[in-house]
């Protein structure tokens, strides 16, 4: 507490204290010493800006007044002057100045008038507080070594080994780590050695008034009871909440009542005080905080407001300089379209005139022969004439009168939506939240959503910044028939390719986002239509390790003597679906299966040996449909090099047919097909297929 007590000047305790405006305090002979002279008229330079109240700055300096010492309680009375209305009274900003003062602390000058340090109030108070401080250093040197016991312990205190400055209560070891621990709302409690002389002002204070003013030196006749004005208060009713005597609890109505000794709750309720006060303090700095950061609030709104209002006007003036800039583009292109057109007419009617005068230059020619009386002068060059008309007759054709280009500018300007778009333009988000929300609905950027078979690849963006983080999005799709939409991705990444849709199928999609708040709203729907026709190759990561593809995984040959099975990179459930496999190499007479399989078909031996195939084999004679090693259907014709099979899956009617060389390969080989299917070959090493696909369905099928 003693460096509270220190003026900051001379760096002694105060002595004749006077208060500044600022609230904050020097001695009356330091004060002399840093007043400084000021030439008439000029007015001292403020350690404010001139744009602050006073009003603002005595409210920090009130915050500032806050100390550890009192467990975080200050006061503050204003000093300044005032009218019979409450207004505070300052001098006339126009008084002549001559003498001027500066605050050792904040910096803030002030003027004096003609009564000079006279005009600051005395410090009464902390000169009284300073005096006081002095006695009790005076008589802490000159008082005995005798020890302080714990004013906690219930019996038999023991030697006091801390005080605490906060709570004036001294501990011994277990009731400090007890009863203030030094964590928690008590950590920035001041503990120091226990002395003699702090324990008797303890005591002292115990009988002090509530009104504020200090303690007197003589202790104060403890209270007694008011039913029994003999007794002094010892107990405490915990159920009245007042404090009762002996007396009171042998006669009284707190006879049977639930009592507790009186310095023991006494005890008990400062700490709490003290710890509530503690917890007080604690919002007091949060409070000077926030007025800190609102002010500092104040700033960032005024740089950042100048700061967007300069963006918004370079956004503006770049769209009038792409117009501009478009402007010169779109007239470039006419003067070029007037050009061409003039060009066009000038030759037109060049070329014209030409020909003009090589007809009239004939006609008047001929108009000449034909005045001519003389028969056989006339028929030596009727026949050369005759022959030059119709020829000058010839040039002008069908389409040779007419016009090449028309007087109408064939260019349109459509200026209409990007009118309303300017007209609509306005901000993403013309009022800021007061709090966390959940996301605004994302905006699909249709540019780079698009389909290539039977995948969709979407892409999305934020509309507008949240002020609660976005975590994550959740992308649907429907059925591809108008039907339930389902979730087929959930996660932070903005561009998601969906796998495994049906052929021939259009979807509807749709995407949110959502953040520690909850889930946005929905995006707009758009819908993409996936290949009418399936396109795919053969599957490497499926295939047995003894298959071999080639060609962009579209030829496969085996390096096995046995059997082995390859499947297709496309799965089919419902729809349609025609390819075929053509042979590029056939030796020795084997015979290759071709037909569908489940994903988990056996794949070292032939096709349709296990229940999870559905294949026709066939050699160079004749061919058998085969599934769970079952042979059916025999059919005479056979494949050779250069030969094609043919798979129709019809899943809209549920059955599997074979065709060989463009015609149907006995009836149909399978029904009842339910699930999803995979195109399958199986071969050996004397084989080799190429695979065709995205072709369209066969014209008949017999039954």
């Amino acid at each position: 507490m003693e460096e509270e007590l220190k003026c900051p000047v001379c760096g002694s305790l105060f002595k004749d204290p006077i208060l500044l405006p600022c609230s904050h305090n020097v001695c009356l002979a330091c004060a002399r010493n840093i007043t400084v002279q000021t030439p008439e008229g000029e007015t001292p330079v403020q350690s404010r800006a001139s744009g602050s109240s006073d009003y603002d700055y005595l409210d920090m300096d009130k915050m500032s007044l806050y100390s550890e010492t009192d467990s975080g309680y200050g006061s503050y009375t204003p000093c300044q002057l005032k009218s019979p209305n409450g207004v505070r009274v300052f001098p006339p900003a126009n008084q002549p100045r001559h003498c001027s003062l500066t605050c050792p602390l904040c910096h803030r000058s002030v003027s004096l008038d003609e009564r000079g340090l006279r005009g600051f109030p005395r410090n009464r108070l902390l000169e009284a507080i300073v005096s006081r401080y002095q006695q009790d250093r005076r008589a802490s040197a000159s008082s005995s070594s005798t020890a302080v016991k714990c004013q906690l312990c219930d019996r038999n205190p023991v030697d006091a080994a801390v005080m605490c400055e906060q709570c004036d209560v001294f501990y011994c070891n277990a009731c400090q780590q007890r009863c203030h621990p030094s964590r928690g709302p008590l950590a920035k409690h001041r503990l120091v050695p226990p002395q003699p002389n702090r324990a008797a002002g303890v005591g002292a204070a115990r009988g002090g008034g509530s009104s504020g003013q200090l303690p007197p030196a003589t202790a104060r006749k403890p209270a007694t009871c008011v039913d029994h004005e003999a007794e002094n208060f010892n107990m405490y009713c915990y159920g009245c909440k007042t404090p009762v005597c002996m007396k009171c609890l042998e006669e009284g109505k707190h006879a049977k009542h639930d009592v507790k000794p009186l310095a023991v709750m006494w005890k008990q309720h400062k700490c709490q005080i003290s710890q509530a006060l503690n917890a007080v303090s604690e919002k007091a700095k949060d409070a000077k905080e926030f007025l800190v950061q609102l002010k500092n609030m104040l700033q960032q709104i005024q740089e950042n407001g100048v700061e967007f209002e300069a963006c918004l006007v370079a956004q503006c003036d770049s769209l009038i300089e792409a117009l501009t800039r478009q402007k010169a583009k779109l007239l470039t292109k006419v003067t070029k379209e007037k050009e061409y057109k003039l060009k066009v007419v000038r030759d037109q009617i060049t070329h014209c005139t030409m020909k003009l005068r090589q007809t009239t230059g004939m006609m008047e020619y001929c108009l000449e022969v034909l005045k001519e009386n003389d028969p056989s002068g006339f028929l030596q060059i009727s026949d050369a004439l005759i022959k030059r008309v119709t020829s000058s007759q010839d040039q002008w054709v069908k389409g040779a009168l007419e016009p090449k280009v028309g007087p109408e500018f064939d260019l349109t300007l459509n200026t209409d939506s990007l009118l309303q778009t300017i007209l609509q333009l306005d901000f993403c988000q013309s009022k800021v939240e007061s709090g966390p929300s959940v996301p605004a609905a994302p905006l699909l950027q249709l540019e780079k959503c698009c389909t290539r078979n039977n995948s969709a690849t979407l892409a999305w963006r934020v509309a507008a910044p949240s002020v609660s983080p976005i975590e994550g999005y959740i992308l649907e799709l429907d059925d591809g028939n108008g039907g339930q939409y389902r979730e087929v991705y959930v996660g932070k990444e903005t561009v998601c390719t969906v796998d495994g849709l049906h052929f021939n199928s259009s979807y509807n999609a749709r995407v949110k986002a959502y953040n520690a708040i909850g889930v946005g709203p929905y995006s707009k729907t758009v819908v993409l239509k996936t290949s009418d026709v399936a396109w795919f190759t053969f599957d490497p990561t499926t295939a047995h390790r003894d298959i071999v593809l080639t060609n962009e995984n579209q030829t496969v040959s085996c390096s096995s003597y046995d059997d082995r099975v390859v499947l297709g990179t496309a799965a089919f459930s419902k729809g349609i679906h025609y390819w075929e496999v053509r042979i590029d190499r056939y030796d020795n007479h084997p015979d290759p299966a071709f037909g569908v399989a489940r994903i988990n078909t056996i794949k070292d031996m032939m096709l349709g040996k296990d229940d999870k195939a559905w294949a026709m084999y066939v050699d160079n004679n004749r061919s058998w449909f085969m599934h769970n090693n079952s042979h059916t259907n025999r059919a005479e014709g056979g494949i050779t090099k250069g030969s094609t099979v043919g798979i129709l899956l019809d899943l809209t009617k549920h059955t599997l047919t074979f065709y060989v060389n463009k015609q149907q390969h006995g009836p149909t080989a399978f029904e009842n097909l339910e699930g999803v299917f995979v195109p399958a070959v199986s071969l050996n090493r004397n084989v080799q297929a190429t695979l065709l696909t995205g072709l369209e369905l066969p014209k008949n099928t017999k039954q």
